[in-house]
C-alpha cells in the first residue's frame, strides 16, 4: 500500500507508561523505526514532545483508552496533527501482543492513512463539556439524596410525600426543618404550609404524626445538609456554564427554537457536538456518532439487526429528553410524527426517531446558520393528500355516510 505520511508516530498509552514508535520514510523508500518508552508524568511527556519535534514528526496517533490519552493529547496538541482512534477499529489479528507491537501497529496504520480519527472538540468546547457532564452527575446525586430522604421519612411513618406533591418545596422544607428540631407538634408543623397546600392542613396533621426518633432526626439533618450542598454546587455550576456559553450565545439561543429543546438541552448540544459542523461530512454521520441512527448489520442479503449504534451517551440522552418534550408541544411537526410512529413502533422507538430528527435539524441549523423552520402538524397530511382523503372517505362510508368532496376556495 502507498505510504501517505512520511514521519508518523504511534503511541500505546497506558496509565503509567507511553510506548512510542516513530516511523520515518527514507529516500530509498525504506522505513526507519525508532522505539522509546516514556512515563506519563508531565516532565516525561514534555520529553516525548521534544523528541518528536526534534525528529521532524508531523503526525501522531493513539487509541482513545479511557482518560489516559487526554494529558498526552493536551501536551502534543498544536504542534502535531493528532489522530485519536477508536480502539475497536484498530485491533490486530489474534496472536502475540505486546506494547511495542501495538505501538508499531498504530504507527504503521497511520503511515498508510488507515486510521479514522475520532472527533475531539477544541479546548473551549472541552471545558464546557466537562461542566455539563458534571452538572448531570450533580443532578443524579441530588435525585439520589432526595430518594434517600423520602425513604427515611417512610421508615419513621411520616407520610408527607403522600399529601404534598413537592416535599422539597417551600412548605416541605419548613416542615422538614421542624422535624429535625423535634419541638413542634404535628398541628404546628401543618400550619407551616403555604398557599394551595393550606387546603390540606387536616391531612398534613395526620401525615406528620409519625414515630420520628433521635436516630431519624440525625440522619435527616445530614441528608438535608447534603442536599443543600448539592443544590449550591448546581447553582455555581450553572453560572460557570453560562459564562462558558457566552461565545456561542447565538447558536445557544437559536437551538432553543426547536420544540422540546430548552436551555439545559441546548447547552449539552453545544458542549457535546460543538458548533463547527465541518467535522461531520453529513447529518447522517453526526447521527451515527451520536448513536441515534439505526444499526446496519446485513449478511447474505438478510438484515439481521436494526439496533441503534453505540454513541455519545450524554448527547443521546439529552436528545431523547428533548424528543419527549417535543411530543407534548401541540401544533408541531415533531409531535405529529411522534404519535404516528408510536402507533406502529412503540413509544421508545418513536422517541429515538424524533431524537434523530432533532439532531438533523441541529446539524443544518449550525452548519448553515439558519433558524428553525416549523413545518406544522399538517405537513405529513399534505405530503400525500389524495391517500389521506381516500382513507377518511372510506371510514365515513363504512359508518353509513355518503361523502362528496369539493375543493374550498381557501384551499
Amino acid at each position: 500500500m502507498q505510504i501517505l505520511v512520511e514521519r508518523g508516530c504511534g503511541l500505546d498509552v497506558h496509565q503509567a507508561t507511553v510506548v512510542a514508535c516513530l516511523l520515518t520514510l527514507l529516500p530509498n523508500r525504506h522505513v526507519k523505526k525508532q522505539m522509546r518508552t516514556f512515563a506519563t508524568t508531565t516532565r516525561e511527556l514534555v520529553q516525548l514532545h521534544d523528541w518528536l519535534q526534534a525528529e521532524g514528526c508531523t503526525h501522531v496517533a493513539m487509541e482513545s483508552t479511557g482518560v489516559y490519552w487526554k494529558p498526552v493529547y493536551a501536551i502534543l496538541e498544536g504542534d502535531f496533527e493528532i489522530r485519536v482512534a477508536n480502539a475497536q477499529h484498530i485491533k490486530r489479528v489474534p496472536g502475540r501482543k505486546t506494547d511495542v507491537k501495538d505501538a508499531e501497529w498504530i504507527a504503521d496504520l497511520l503511515l498508510h492513512g488507515l486510521l479514522k480519527p475520532s472527533f475531539v472538540p477544541p479546548p473551549p468546547i472541552r471545558e464546557l463539556r466537562d461542566l455539563t457532564r458534571y452538572r448531570r452527575k450533580l443532578v443524579e446525586s441530588q435525585t439520589a439524596e432526595r430518594n434517600r430522604l423520602l425513604k427515611l421519612l417512610e421508615t419513621a411513618n411520616i407520610k408527607l410525600a403522600s399529601v404534598a406533591s413537592d416535599v422539597f418545596g417551600v412548605s416541605g422544607r419548613l416542615m422538614l426543618a421542624a422535624l429535625v428540631e423535634g419541638n413542634a407538634t404535628p398541628q404546628q408543623m401543618a400550619e407551616l404550609a403555604k398557599r394551595k397546600l393550606r387546603a390540606k392542613i387536616p391531612q398534613l396533621e395526620l401525615a406528620l404524626e409519625g414515630r420520628l426518633q433521635e436516630h431519624h432526626r440525625y440522619l435527616l439533618k445530614l441528608q438535608l445538609h447534603r442536599l443543600e450542598a448539592v443544590e449550591q454546587d448546581l447553582t455555581n455550576c450553572g453560572l460557570r456554564i453560562a459564562q462558558k456559553l457566552e461565545p456561542y450565545q447565538e447558536q445557544f439561543v437559536r437551538l432553543q427554537q426547536i420544540p422540546g429543546v430548552d436551555a439545559t438541552v441546548a447547552a449539552v448540544i453545544v458542549a457535546e457536538l460543538g458548533v463547527d459542523m465541518s467535522v461531520f461530512p453529513s447529518a447522517s454521520q453526526a447521527a451515527a456518532w451520536t448513536g441515534v441512527s439505526p444499526g446496519n448489520h446485513e449478511s447474505a442479503g438478510k438484515r439481521k439487526s436494526g439496533r441503534v449504534t453505540k454513541g455519545n451517551m450524554y448527547l443521546k440522552t439529552a436528545l431523547v429528553e428533548a424528543a419527549w418534550g417535543a411530543s407534548h408541544q401541540k401544533g408541531s411537526y415533531l409531535r405529529e410524527k411522534f404519535y404516528r410512529l408510536k402507533t406502529r413502533r412503540g413509544h421508545k422507538r418513536a422517541a429515538l426517531a424524533i431524537a434523530h430528527k432533532i439532531l438533523t435539524a441541529v446539524y443544518h441549523m449550525l452548519a448553515s446558520q439558519v433558524p428553525y423552520h416549523e413545518l406544522g402538524d399538517l405537513y405529513l397530511d399534505k405530503l400525500n393528500q389524495q391517500n389521506v382523503a381516500r382513507h377518511l372517505v372510506r371510514r365515513l362510508e363504512r359508518l353509513g355516510y355518503k361523502v362528496v368532496l369539493e375543493h374550498s376556495v381557501a384551499a
